[in-house]
């Protein structure tokens, strides 16, 4: 036989509110008004507040994946390989991506994860400055695309996803929460010695990498929110990892790309290429570390250690402006480009330039 002993009621309430502490619902004041409990009472109202689960990385792989691409690149001039990623965003085979993962590439191709298909590329346009590249899948038609999603919260979780390590196949994904809105990163580009700063990021816990660039990071609904941006061996960032470029701002780009409108920082169709690769020279010019054999700059006689100085007679100061001062040329395009030989010599020749790897 069993007894029963009944608890005071003032007793049996304090228990209830010290388990509704307990189960992390808040213990937020609130005016003694709102509360008949007194002004200590819990603030049932901010149960929105308690932190979100994680995401589940395999589920969400299994929902976006078939809309990525896996994308694999060439550089001819100095024989190296790389790999990135993209997010469809066109059924007929138009895919965003970083403009780093293809800046530089003889030779692009894509496989499609949904479809198992591998196309060539062919570059649309890009703006280097928001390191943003629009590219068509040759041949590509009926490819799921992305769901875009919109704004993003600090602490909101997060998956990101990616060709990581340029392993291929199926999508590697890491789960995260946003830490931080509009953070600022340097970037440099050693392949042109390019230097620019990237704003506005979105940045996560998430450990994004090499390969991963240009790929989607999601919030639960499977909603693209940013396009990872990670630092490679050519592609230098500081401040950390887990960047992502918020995906409103991305699209924009990709907008003014698809719609042919360049500017001096968007460049539409092939690349001019002048066959120079460059560094800073103390803002006197950029300096000469190679020359492409085969390249326009060859046949007109410019030799490591020469400064260019001037294209078309807008001063060069760095790396930057001359790769600037190209961004609105084409293939076939003249340029008069002046400059200071390695023998003190001050020197200007017509170049006419060759189609050549987008910068």
């Amino acid at each position: 036989m069993s007894t029963t002993r009944h608890r005071p009621a003032w007793l049996s309430w304090l228990a209830g509110v010290l388990a509704v502490v307990g189960l992390g619902l808040g213990s937020a004041t609130v005016p003694a008004s709102a509360s008949p409990f007194g002004p200590w009472a819990p603030a049932l109202d901010r149960v929105a507040e308690r932190p979100m689960l994680p995401l589940d990385p395999a589920g969400l792989v299994a929902q976006v994946g078939p809309q990525v691409v896996d994308i694999s690149t060439k550089f001819g001039y100095n024989n190296a390989v790389g790999a990135g990623t993209g997010i469809v965003i066109d059924p007929n085979g138009v895919v965003l991506t970083n403009n780093h993962v293809i800046s530089g590439a003889t030779d692009i191709s894509a496989f499609d994860v949904g479809n198992g298909q591998t196309y060539g590329v062919d570059v649309i346009g890009y703006d280097r400055s928001q390191d943003i590249a629009v590219l068509q899948l040759r041949g590509a038609a009926g490819l799921p695309t992305a769901a875009i999603g919109g704004d993003v919260a600090v602490g909101e979780p997060i998956v990101a996803m990616g060709n990581a390590g340029g392993q291929g196949g199926t999508p590697s994904a890491v789960a995260g929460r946003v830490v931080a809105l509009n953070q600022t990163v340097d970037a440099t580009d050693t392949l042109t010695g390019a230097q620019e700063s990237l704003g506005g990021l979105i940045q996560a816990d998430a450990p994004i990498r090499p390969g991963d660039s240009g790929g989607p990071m999601v919030n639960g609904n499977g909603q693209v929110i940013g396009m990872n941006t990670a630092a490679t061996d050519n592609y230098k960032m500081s401040g950390g990892q887990g960047f992502a470029i918020p995906i409103g701002r991305a699209m924009g780009v990709a907008g003014q790309i698809r719609s042919g409108a360049g500017s001096n920082t968007v460049h539409i169709g092939p690349t001019a290429f002048l066959g120079l690769g460059v560094v800073d020279n103390g803002g006197n010019g950029a300096r000469v570390e190679r020359v492409v054999g085969s390249g326009p700059a060859s046949e007109a006689g410019f030799s490591p250690g020469d400064v260019v100085t001037a294209i078309d007679g807008t001063p060069i100061r760095g790396a930057t402006s001359m790769t600037e001062a190209l961004v609105p040329h084409h293939p076939g395009d003249t340029v008069a480009v002046s400059y200071r030989s390695a023998g003190g010599a001050d020197r200007t020749v017509n170049v006419t330039l060759a189609d050549g790897p987008p910068a």
